[in-house]
């Protein structure tokens, strides 16, 4: 192992080889996968590093999921890669091959799905089926049987993953005396003493928006107030300080900035089109046996199980293919199930039921429509968490409208706010709007 010293050493070497842009690269495609080949564009042209990549990730969703059946070594042929991957996978393969070594998930209050905190677990090459597995015991990897033991593995990355909560931020009530009541009793902060906050201000950022300079009002600090967000018990900051984010990000020697629109405000699209009672053979019930790895082998007969009779289903439903599968242990509601859905529809889409099942096995996807305020809030929220972030290396940003999951009618609307965000922030961005454009890249 190299000694620190040296270690840091060759760090602060290899960041000073990187290129750098003349403005600062925003990517905007539509499904959130397509944002993939642009982070390697920028790796091939010596833009990042090939390694040690921390990956800032606005989302409610985690999309840490991974093609259950594709090669591991699928990850070094980057074209057949782009073809293998979806919304829910594609960061993890990133992962495997070597480029983020830090995701920092941040998630809106509606989105749950893995525990809030530090997790440190091993990705890698599940010695048994070639496919890329990892040691994290989360429910999330759990549910898709996606977790092996340490010694199964070979070709092991470590991954230190932190799941960190934006709360809405709302404008402080009263704010000039607020103000005055500040200045009064307590010294204003500089922006240097803001970094311990994820919220340091409680004035709209949009007057800085307009203004765009250096001497934007500040207004009175949330740090030690509850400044009121959905509910008077919730405090204008995310659930760790901005100081510790910059500790996770001085551990890297890039950092890739990624926000989807949808975690503004989101929707399940399956929510609309099935009832809960569809839904519930689907469910993944939460593993009481000590034995893991015993949990996921019957987590991984179960979904294969469903995606067979799920397959038989689109081929007839007639009662002998559902009788023949409501014999199986645990699947018996099928019945239920498929009576509910020929009331509902003349003709049901079983690949879709089949699919909107495995959102919500052991939770839903997060379902949260926002308002314009709500919008506002966390349009606000993510601006001065940025501010106090260095300067990303490059932007990407998707859209996940055309799916649903960002309401059409709003999106335009998160994605005009989140640029003007950058361009406050940041100055001069060189905006790519590739999901108008019907090249890809090379």
């Amino acid at each position: 192992m190299l000694p620190s010293g040296k270690a840091a050493g060759d760090a602060a070497a290899g960041r000073a080889g990187l290129r750098r842009y003349p403005a600062l690269p925003v990517w905007v495609v539509e499904d959130h996968q397509e944002v993939l080949p642009y982070i390697y564009r920028a790796i091939g042209s010596k833009h990042l590093p090939a390694g040690n990549i921390s990956f800032v990730h606005f989302d409610s969703h985690p999309d840490l999921l991974i093609p259950v059946n594709m090669p591991a070594d699928t990850v070094f042929d980057k074209e057949t890669l782009f073809g293998e991957l979806s919304i829910e996978n594609w960061i993890m393969p990133a992962v495997y091959a070597g480029h983020f070594s830090h995701v920092l998930w941040l998630h809106p209050p509606w989105a749950q799905q893995i525990r809030e905190g530090k997790h440190h677990f091993l990705v890698g090459r599940d010695t048994s089926t070639t496919t890329i597995r990892v040691t994290s015991t989360d429910h999330y990897f759990l549910s898709d049987g996606l977790y092996v033991t340490e010694d199964q593995l070979e070709n092991q990355k470590p991954l230190q993953l932190d799941v960190i909560m934006v709360k809405p931020y709302k404008l402080c009530k009263s704010q000039e005396e607020n103000d005055a009541v500040s200045s009064a009793k307590k010294p204003k902060l500089a922006l240097e003493d803001a970094e311990n906050t994820a919220s340091s201000n409680c004035d709209s950022y949009s007057e800085g928006l307009e203004k765009d300079t250096v001497t934007q009002r500040r207004g009175q600090t949330c740090l030690e107030q509850s400044c009121s967000c959905f509910s008077e018990s919730q405090e204008c900051q995310t659930t760790i300080s901005t100081g510790e984010i910059l500790e996770i990000l001085k551990k890297g020697d890039a950092f890739v900035l990624d926000i989807d629109l949808d975690f503004f405000s989101v929707k399940n699209p399956f929510k609309e089109m099935f009832t809960q009672t569809n839904y519930y053979i689907l469910g993944f019930s939460i593993c009481l046996k000590e034995d893991l790895v015993d949990c996921v082998d019957t987590r991984i007969h179960q979904l294969e199980d469903l995606e067979a009779a799920f397959a038989d289903l689109c081929d007839g439903d007639n009662e002998e293919t559902v009788q023949k599968w409501a014999s199986n242990p645990g699947m018996e509601s099928l019945i239920p199930l498929v009576q509910s859905l020929k009331k509902r529809m003349e003709v049901p889409d079983y690949e879709m039921v089949h699919q909107a099942g495995l959102t919500c096995d052991y939770s839903e996807l997060p379902h949260h429509i926002s308002t314009e305020q709500e919008i506002e809030y966390l349009i606000q929220s993510v601006y001065y968490l940025l501010k106090n972030l260095p300067k990303p290396t490059l932007v990407t940003i998707a859209r996940s409208s055309l799916d649903d999951y960002c309401p059409s009618e709003q999106v335009d609307t998160i994605q005009e706010k989140v640029l003007n965000v950058l361009r406050s922030l940041y100055g001069a961005v060189d905006i790519h709007l590739v999901y108008l454009a019907e090249c890809s890249p090379p």
